[in-house]
């Protein structure tokens, strides 16, 4: 085990992931942008880029209309796994967590903070739902347009946030020869080969 590794088993997992985030902003387009991936309640999976609006010491958060098929997904099984990938750093993190709805107030607080254009697409836009023709989306919009003209738009009911309470994170480092790093920080997880740190357990895993 080289002296950086060793390091990296002593982090705080969200700390490590916070400094990884910060770095990847450096060289990355968009850095927030994740796989979330879903499942059906007969377990078909189902993945999509999101982007993480928020992280804090409760998970990690983004936003959705709660009436597509991963606000659907995700309500009825309430679990979710997410995975950057860093491939200018060589570098991913996946998490795997139980979700959990965001508060009123965070909700508003978000919504107030997007342009205007995307508040009024987050009421014109039916997520999921067949769309005969572009025309309906550009008539929805309008009228949502022409009805909030000259006040704020209020955020849509069915328009919210998710947080995916962490309760496994991954950090994967690109090495030669496909022999990378892997090192699992679990929640409550007192495996043979673990080692605690800070109420995570550290695993470290064959490529």
């Amino acid at each position: 085990m080289d002296e950086g590794t060793a390091k990296l088993e002593r982090a705080d997992p969200l700390e490590l992931f916070d400094a990884w985030h910060s770095e990847a902003w450096k060289f990355e387009g968009d850095a927030n942008a994740m796989s979330c991936a879903t499942a059906t309640a007969e377990g078909v999976p189902s993945v999509r880029i999101v982007l993480l609006k928020g992280r804090d010491a409760r998970g990690f958060v983004f936003y959705t209309n709660f009436n597509s098929r991963k606000g659907g997904e995700l309500g009825a099984r309430q679990q979710a796994s997410l995975a950057f990938h860093w491939k200018s750093l060589k570098r991913q993190v996946r998490i795997d967590g139980l979700v959990e709805t965001v508060t009123e107030a965070e909700a508003d607080a978000y919504f107030a903070s997007r342009p205007r254009d995307s508040q009024v697409a987050a009421w014109a836009s039916l997520q999921s739902e067949p769309m005969a023709e572009r025309f309906e989306l550009e008539r929805r919009l309008a009228h949502y347009s022409l009805k909030f003209e000259g006040g704020p738009v209020p955020r849509p009911p069915h328009w919210s946030g998710f947080r995916v309470v962490p309760e496994r994170i991954e950090f994967w480092i690109d090495r030669p020869f496909r022999l990378h790093e892997r090192l699992l920080f679990s929640r409550t997880d007192t495996s043979a080969g673990s080692s605690a740190v800070k109420g995570w357990s550290v695993t470290r895993l064959y490529p």
